[in-house]
């Protein structure tokens, strides 16, 4: 199977991770989104969405969206388990990251197109209160989040999942293309931090 990818973007760097802790081989086929290569038919006949990260599989059958990417290689490549055994794990794994992605990834979200970065490219009109805003709301949820690792190993309890995951991508890409890394004071934070980043799979990905 065929992973399109795009160098240093963060959701297909998800879909990565969790292919390094199932232990699966795959190719990576490169997506330069600057040339527009994710915008051309080809490309949007694999996902009209015209959006990375795109698994293709063997038959030629594709799918998008790096949760729903993920969830497949759960089912086709069951162990480690990632995303819950028994249907609370997997309800809580759920919610856990659906959190992660609307509360904290739409924020740095925000931050990153109304940022410096994407200013210089130039395509779209951006708006100063609006990463002003959600700058406060990304220092704000990584406060809720030393709290909650202040009780917890893990994002969703006290094991490794795919929540983990989203959030070390969340947190890698807000520190280095959106300047919001989080306060070095977060201990618990950069506890959690620590544990995950050095684990094999995610050493293979950086």
């Amino acid at each position: 199977m065929k992973l399109y990818d795009s160098a240093g973007a963060p959701n297909p760097w998800r879909v990565k991770v969790f292919l390094a802790e199932k232990g699966v081989a795959y190719e990576t086929v490169a997506c330069d989104m600057s040339k527009g290569e994710h915008k051309t038919p080809a490309f949007l006949a694999k996902n009209p969405s015209g959006k990375i990260p795109v698994l293709e599989l063997d038959d030629g059958r594709c799918l998008a969206e790096s949760v729903a990417i993920c969830r497949y290689l759960e089912g086709v490549y069951p162990a480690p388990n990632l995303f819950g055994d028994d249907a609370f794990e997997q309800g809580f794994i759920e919610m856990r990251n659906r959190q992660i992605e609307l509360e904290l990834w739409s924020q740095i979200g925000t931050s990153w197109v109304n940022g410096p970065i994407v200013a210089k490219l130039g395509r779209f009109t951006q708006n100063p209160l609006a990463k002003e805003i959600s700058d406060k709301n990304v220092e704000r949820y990584y406060g809720r989040l030393d709290d909650e690792f202040a009780a917890h190993v893990y994002v969703a309890g006290e094991r490794y999942s795919v929540a983990d995951i989203s959030l070390l991508a969340a947190v890698n890409f807000a520190t280095r293309m959106v300047a919001l890394k989080p306060s070095n004071e977060l201990k618990h934070l950069w506890r959690w931090h620590s544990l995950v980043s050095a684990r094999p799979a995610v050493q293979a990905c950086l």
